[in-house]
């Protein structure tokens, strides 16, 4: 796989993961314009899907070691729980569980009944726009009084509902749960504190598929280009945590709002073809 091919999709996956601005609806899109503007022919769609799972793998790392606490407190949690004995670790890891129980249903019921019917930039535009705009308007009516030491069953249900509307590609997993969480009272850090602990049990099951359709292809340079990807998403992924985390602790959700509504506009014109002259190669399908 071309070294350009794997520095955009890792930087685009590394910027776009943690941060209320779809990962997913950035990869396909990457995808797409590597494809009628680089002049070098991308891999099959197997070899994108490993690739796209092997970034997801770094950022993965990323959130790990900046939730670090948080995770060793679930590992010591389960340990204990070995034992018999509760603890607040075994609690958060049954919050999270509970929260990822919808997507996964989601999930399959998507896969099976509606397919990739819904990767159209035409629908990641909308869903930029439309879920942006409700991110900016629960931002600014939902009060800021709880913490994530304040997270139940409902508020944990809640949120994992929510979720499972990031199966459209645009929505953008984190913005609509740190949504979902900012309508139920939680403070904008605690919002994207939970957002980014939710996304660990996703992201392992999705990087064990990648490490098995690796083993299954036998392809040795898919396995180098998917480490190499990794490696560079978790970089990019760490330093976007860091600076969206320092923002939100002083400011709101509106900058990454605007950049929704802008982005939504520019794809639908690129779409019905306002810049086909002055882009002639950027062509969304």
């Amino acid at each position: 796989m071309p070294l350009l091919h794997i520095a955009v999709v890792a930087i685009v996956q590394g910027l776009t993961e943690f941060l209320p601005i779809s990962s997913s609806g950035h990869l396909i899109l990457a995808w797409q314009v590597l494809e009628h503007g680089t002049g070098q022919p991308v891999p099959p769609e197997a070899q994108q899907l490993v690739m796209d799972i092997a970034v997801h793998v770094g950022t993965l790392g990323a959130v790990m070691a900046y939730l670090w606490r948080e995770v060793w407190l679930i590992l010591r949690g389960m340990g204990l729980a070995a034992r018999g004995r509760p603890s607040p670790g075994l609690r958060l890891l049954g919050l999270l569980v509970l929260a990822t129980i919808p997507v996964i249903i989601a999930g399959f019921l998507l896969d099976h009944f509606v397919g990739t019917a819904l990767r159209s930039a035409e629908v990641i535009a909308w869903a930029f726009i439309g879920f942006g705009l409700l991110l900016y308007v629960v931002d600014r009516i939902s009060l800021t009084v709880k913490r994530m030491e304040h997270i139940g069953l409902g508020s944990a249900l809640f949120v994992g509902l929510a979720q499972a509307l990031a199966l459209i590609p645009g929505t953008s997993r984190a913005g609509i749960t740190m949504t979902a969480a900012r309508a139920l009272g939680y403070e904008r850090i605690d919002a994207a504190r939970f957002s980014m602990l939710l996304s660990i049990p996703t992201i392992v099951a999705a990087g064990g598929l990648a490490g098995y359709k690796i083993y299954k292809t036998d392809n040795i340079s898919l396995g180098f280009d998917a480490l190499l990807g990794a490696v560079l998403a978790f970089v990019v992924a760490l330093l976007a945590i860091l600076a969206m985390m320092t923002w939100l602790r002083r400011a709101s959700f509106t900058p990454f709002v605007i950049y929704r509504v802008i982005f939504g506009v520019f794809l639908l014109a690129v779409i019905y073809g306002v810049f086909k002259d002055a882009l002639p190669w950027l062509v969304l399908q």
